[in-house]
């Protein structure tokens, strides 16, 4: 029951971001502190036309929103959520045609922020396209933030 309540939560997070809906970020899966989220290769999105690469900013976005949704789905964190600090690398360039696909974990949580790991992959999942780290704000303990 509190992993369907999540799940929707999540769900809900991300159908209410415009630009999430714009990427067409799935939610693949959530469980207690985890998000799995998704979104396919579109044209509109390369950063350049010449190799027909994603812009890394499309990247930064899925992670940073797979972040949000770990966070959201932790047990220790009630609310709602927002990006305090995300630091990406990138590791390498999308295969362009493939699907883009975030794992984040939410590894550590205080009363007012959440510690984030995340990592993107493409089709090439042993070979990471970017990995981030970060915190967010922690929402609905009390105190605001």
């Amino acid at each position: 029951m509190a992993e369907d309540r999540k799940r929707l939560m999540a769900r809900q997070f991300i159908e209410a971001i415009p630009h999430a809906q714009a990427l067409q970020m799935t939610l693949e899966d959530v469980g207690d502190g985890t998000a799995v989220i998704s979104m396919p290769y579109d044209p509109r999105f390369v950063g350049d036309p010449r190799t027909e690469v994603i812009h890394g900013g499309a990247v930064s976005t899925l992670m940073d929103t797979c972040g949000g949704a770990a966070v959201m789905s932790h047990p220790g964190a009630p609310g709602g959520t927002a990006t305090i600090d995300l630091r990406i690398d990138y590791m390498r360039a999308a295969t362009p045609g493939q699907r883009i696909r975030a794992e984040a974990t939410c590894f550590h949580i205080t009363r007012t922020v959440a510690f984030v790991r995340a990592i993107a992959t493409d089709e090439d999942a042993d070979n990471p396209v970017a990995t981030a780290s970060g915190a967010f704000t922690v929402e609905g303990r009390g105190i605001r933030v």
